[in-house]
C-alpha cells in the first residue's frame, strides 16, 4: 500500500506544485558574525543560502534528491529523509523517517542537522514549512520539481556543487548523458515510428502526461510518438480518449497492484485496443520512471526495449 502513495500522491504532489505560486517572502538573514563564517549560494528557485564550510549530516526531502545524494557519495551522512525516499539504497537502515507533506519541525531542530535539501513539491500552498528551521540558522536549500532532462542535469550538478563534490557530479552526468545518446542513436534506425500510452496511475484515476515532462521526453528519445504529445503537463484519461487513440504500445508504472498489465488488458472494450489484441502491455519500473534523477536513464532503457524489443535487448535478460 506504501508504493501505491508514493506513485500516485507524487504525480498529484507534483502537478498542484507545479502550479503553485511559491512563497515571495524572503528568509530571515542571519547575525552578520555567522554570514562571514558561511559561503553563500543561490539555490534552485532563486533564494541565498548560507551553507557551513562542513557538512556532516543532511535531511533529505524528497527522493531524487536523496537518490543523488546516494550516488555522490553521501549516503551515510543522511540522518533523516522522507517515507518516499526509504527505499533507496544506499542510505542508513533505522534513519527517521518524515512526512514530507507535514514535517515536524521541533523534530528536524532537534536533529541539528548540517543542510537540509528538500523538494519543492511541499510548498503546495506556497508555504514554506521550514521557514523557523532557517531562520535559526539551519541552511535549507529547495530544490524545485524538475519537468526536464535538462533540469535534472542541473539538480545534479548544483547538488554537488553544494556538497562540494563537483568531480563525481560530473561523472554521474557524463554517465547519464552517455546512456542518453546512446538510445537515441539507435533510435535513428526506427523507420516506423510506434504510439504509446504512458499510465502513471491506473482506472479508474487514470493519469498520463504530455509536453513538458521529462517521461515525453524519454519516450520521443526512444523513437517513439507519446499519443499525448499534444498535451501540456500531466493530464486525467478516460477509456473513450484511449479507445479512439489507439496506442501501439501501453506502459505502465503501477507498482501497487497484483498484475498491473491484467488491470489494463482486462478492461472491458480495451481488447478493441492495438497495443492489448497484440500483447504489447509492458511494466516499466516506477521509481527510475517517476523519479527526476539521474536514475531516469534506467528507465529509458526500459521503454525502448518495450516499444523496439528488435533494437534494444531487454535490460533484465
Amino acid at each position: 500500500m506504501k508504493k501505491s502513495v508514493t506513485i500516485f500522491l507524487t504525480l498529484l504532489f507534483m502537478l498542484t506544485a507545479l502550479s503553485a505560486c511559491t512563497s515571495e517572502a524572503s528568509r530571515a538573514a542571519l547575525p552578520e558574525a555567522e554570514i562571514i563564517a558561511r559561503r553563500p549560494i543561490v539555490d534552485r528557485e532563486g533564494y541565498t543560502v548560507y551553507l557551513p564550510e562542513i557538512i556532516e549530516t543532511i535531511i533529505s526531502i524528497g527522493p531524487s534528491n536523496t537518490e543523488i545524494l546516494v550516488d555522490l557519495g553521501f549516503g551515510g551522512q543522511i540522518i533523516s529523509t522522507d517515507m518516499f525516499s526509504s527505499d533507496v539504497e544506499g542510505i542508513a537502515e533505522g534513519i527517521s523517517v518524515l512526512d514530507m507533506m507535514s514535517l515536524d519541525v521541533e523534530f528536524i531542530i532537534n536533529l541539528q542537522p548540517d543542510i537540509i535539501f528538500i523538494t519543492g513539491m511541499t510548498r503546495v500552498h506556497g508555504d514554506d514549512q521550514l521557514q523557523l528551521v532557517s531562520d535559526l540558522g539551519t541552511a535549507v536549500v529547495y530544490m524545485p520539481i524538475s519537468a526536464s532532462i535538462a533540469d535534472i542535469i542541473l539538480d545534479i550538478s548544483f547538488i554537488a556543487a553544494v556538497m562540494d563534490a563537483q568531480e563525481r557530479g560530473e561523472e554521474i552526468i557524463a554517465e547519464m548523458e552517455a546512456e542518453i545518446d546512446n538510445v537515441r542513436q539507435i533510435a535513428e534506425k526506427v523507420t516506423e515510428e510506434r504510439t504509446v500510452y504512458f499510465e502513471i496511475s491506473p482506472a479508474p484515476w487514470m493519469y498520463s502526461f504530455g509536453t513538458g515532462i521529462f517521461l515525453n521526453e524519454m519516450i520521443e528519445l526512444a523513437g517513439a510518438v507519446n499519443v499525448f504529445a499534444n498535451h501540456e503537463g500531466w493530464l486525467g484519461v478516460s477509456d473513450e480518449m484511449l479507445l479512439v487513440l489507439n496506442p501501439d504500445v501501453i506502459l505502465t508504472s503501477t507498482n501497487f497492484l497484483p498484475d498491473p498489465i491484467a488491470d489494463i488488458t482486462d478492461r472491458p472494450g480495451w481488447d478493441a485496443v492495438t497495443a492489448v489484441q497484440n500483447g504489447d502491455v509492458f511494466y516499466i519500473d516506477a521509481n527510475s520512471s517517476n523519479r527526476p534523477s539521474h536514475n531516469i536513464v534506467r528507465a529509458l532503457r526500459e521503454i525502448a526495449s518495450a516499444v523496439y524489443p528488435e533494437l534494444f535487448p531487454n535490460p533484465h535478460q
